[in-house]
């Protein structure tokens, strides 16, 4: 019998557990959607991960390339990723299962305050749902190591212009999204006191990464994100994304099993970054996350939140409902 692909529906029901906590509310902050060439992710397969146990009411979608114009000004043409959306999450509006309730676009943020045009064409396009942009700095001087290596330029969060981009969006009552690496805390750092009057996410924990040159050093760079993140943490205009360390560059190999984690796995691995944000940040600037379908090379849907339900056990009722739903609701203005 041949052994099922990482990441495929055979190799994900490998894995089946009852759902923790079923009747929570979820709103699920971090997902994403294509239709590609032998990669389709769209509401059919949404739906089939957010149906599968728990009680997901709405998500967000947020930008990965996709389904952008072919034509027409450069600028612009991430806003068909904005429309290509927009009309998929339409059509959840009318169906039974979670509703797609905003948005996070792409632009080229260095454009300054000249992004403003951009902006307005995906509040148009987005249909009401248009919430932000996600303009990532994750750069690596080693793409090869990396499964899913950021593009970002050195120095991006340092760059005039590109600052200038993300205080419009605080100007114009728009997020900020992003996402880096472990060693870049810092420059987000700066980045977030140079713009205080923008909302910034910081997603995926900031990436802890641990194959390639940082495989083996896990606890090191543990050690040394939880001062970095807590200091990131001080600045009042950044919230905390959580999830996404299940990707194969955070270095847990559960990619390459003959069968993907458990929830018990999954928490025993990352329950130490997950107390230590929300230590840092408080519940309620803390959302919990899916980061579907990446993350599902290593973990189904209904499994992962059964962890995250696992990790959160301890928390008040109110802090639950803060890392669940109530702060993305806020955030997100869902």
């Amino acid at each position: 019998m041949t052994q099922p692909t990482p990441g495929s529906d055979d190799w994900l029901e490998l894995v089946g557990e009852d759902i923790v906590d079923p009747a929570r509310p979820i709103v699920d902050p971090h997902h994403h959607l294509w239709d590609r060439p032998g990669s389709t992710y769209v509401l059919d397969e949404l739906w089939r991960d957010t149906e599968s146990g728990h009680n997901v009411q709405k998500t967000v979608f947020v930008e990965c390339h996709s389904a952008y114009r072919t034509d027409g000004p450069e600028q612009l043409r991430p806003v068909g990723e904005t429309s290509f959306v927009a009309a998929i999450a339409e059509a959840s509006a009318s169906g039974d299962g979670a509703t797609i309730a905003g948005i996070v676009g792409h632009a080229d943020l260095t454009l300054g305050e000249a992004v403003e045009e951009v902006l307005a064409a995906h509040t148009a396009a987005g249909a009401g749902l248009f919430r932000g942009i996600r303009h990532a700095g994750a750069h690596t001087e080693v793409p090869e190591e990396l499964m899913i290596p950021g593009r970002a330029p050195e120095g991006l969060y340092q760059s005039t212009e590109f600052q200038n981009g993300v205080r419009t969006l605080g100007r114009l009552d728009l997020t900020y999204d992003t996402w880096q690496y472990h060693y870049q805390l810092p420059e987000l750092t700066e980045l977030a006191r140079s713009c205080p009057d923008t909302i910034m996410i910081i997603d995926h924990f900031s990436t802890p990464i641990g194959v390639g040159r940082f495989a083996g050093r896990r606890e090191e760079i543990f050690d040394q994100w939880k001062t970095d993140f807590a200091e990131l943490a001080r600045c009042p205009n950044v919230v905390a994304k959580l999830g996404g360390i299940a990707m194969p560059d955070n270095g847990f190999g559960w990619h390459t099993r003959q069968t993907p984690a458990t929830s018990d796995e999954l928490r025993l691995a990352h329950a130490p970054y997950y107390l230590h944000a929300i230590e840092s940040f408080g519940a309620d600037r803390c959302m919990l996350e899916s980061n579907f379908p990446v993350d599902r090379f290593s973990i189904s849907y209904h499994v992962l939140w059964n962890g995250l339900k696992k990790i959160t056990a301890a928390f008040s009722e109110s802090e639950k409902n803060d890392l669940f739903s109530g702060t993305a609701t806020r955030v997100y203005k869902l």
